[in-house]
């Protein structure tokens, strides 16, 4: 045991992508800029509902939180991908790796959850408009933020604290461009079955209890759409929730394409462009499908830009 300790891994090595340096500059370029969008589109997303008082309603709420959330889950991945990109630097220490992998859970996990709690809040609107005020209080919309940041923070912890006191002591090179549970599992020289039913366990109830209750909220609010009377009626109510839809769809079509590839077709390579996808593109297009297809938000952003450029042009004339 004490020569098992004495050669314990200090640092990991990130693999990355294997591929040519004249494309790691032209990823470096593309993620940068996609990097950069995400910071000023999820940024400018808050700052929007923070300063215009029409926004300030539970569904913009629940998207500033969102927008919060992609923030800071693209933050955890995007800037170490850059470094390994540009300069090849490839190592990362123990502690950084652990609180690389904690940040990412942590927030993947908040993501599922703010998306279902979105869910019903379109239902609430949608299926019980005239009560949705009372339904949708102040208070119960901070319990219903506060709660999946708990959970999740606490899975992501529990998750972090059984990885992390596993044994290391081989090979310590990662085959992805960020410290994950899998790749980091397959490194360990201690037993690792405890670690594989907290996967198991956690990935499952994760997904399908979140799925479940989303389907279900659109199933009741499909119904209640199809029992509207008016087609203007049926049409403002389906657009209300598009928006959400779309999101949605792209973040759970994007883990299960991930997570349920038959075994024969699986592949690394692709899990690593699936996993660019939903950790640097998908927080980038969430501000994108709110603000496009939201004539609120867009009204907000035309009268901030007014507010910065165009009242000091007057006041420049005068």
């Amino acid at each position: 045991m004490a020569e098992r300790n004495s050669t314990r891994v200090t640092e990991f090595i990130l693999l990355g992508f294997l591929v040519h340096r004249e494309i790691e500059i032209i990823l470096f370029l593309l993620i940068l800029v996609v990097y950069t969008l995400t910071l000023v589109g999820n940024i400018g997303m808050i700052s929007l509902i923070r300063l215009d008082a029409r926004l300030h309603t539970p569904m913009y709420f629940f998207l500033s939180n969102l927008a919060f959330v992609d923030l800071c889950y693209s933050s955890s991945i995007a800037p170490k991908l850059l470094e390994t990109l540009l300069t090849k630097h490839r190592s990362i220490p123990f502690f950084a790796c652990a609180t690389q992998l904690g940040f990412f859970l942590n927030f993947l996990i908040l993501e599922m959850f703010l998306l279902v709690v979105m869910a019903y809040d379109h239902y609430v609107a949608i299926c019980n408009p005239l009560l949705y005020m009372v339904v949708i209080s102040r208070k119960v919309c901070v319990q219903l933020v506060v709660g999946p940041y708990l959970y999740s923070f606490s899975v992501a912890l529990l998750h972090i604290v059984v990885t992390f006191r596993l044994i290391y002591c081989g090979p310590n090179i990662i085959n992805h461009f960020y410290c994950d549970d899998v790749p980091l599992m397959a490194l360990a020289c201690s037993d690792t079955s405890l670690k594989e039913i907290l996967i198991f366990i956690f990935a499952e109830f994760n997904m399908i209890s979140s799925l479940t209750i989303v389907l279900i909220s659109y199933l009741y609010i499909v119904a209640a759409i199809l029992r509207i009377q008016s087609t203007e009626g049926r049409c403002k109510a389906f657009s209300a929730c598009a928006s959400h839809l779309t999101a949605v769809t792209i973040f759970y079509g994007t883990l299960i394409f991930i997570y349920l590839q038959p075994k024969s077709n699986h592949s690394l390579d692709t899990d690593k462009m699936a996993s660019v996808f939903y950790t640097i593109v998908i927080p980038l297009l969430n501000p994108m499908i709110y603000s496009l297809r939201n004539q609120e938000v867009k009204n907000a952003l035309r009268k901030a830009i007014e507010k910065c450029y165009v009242l000091p042009l007057k006041n420049f004339k005068k």
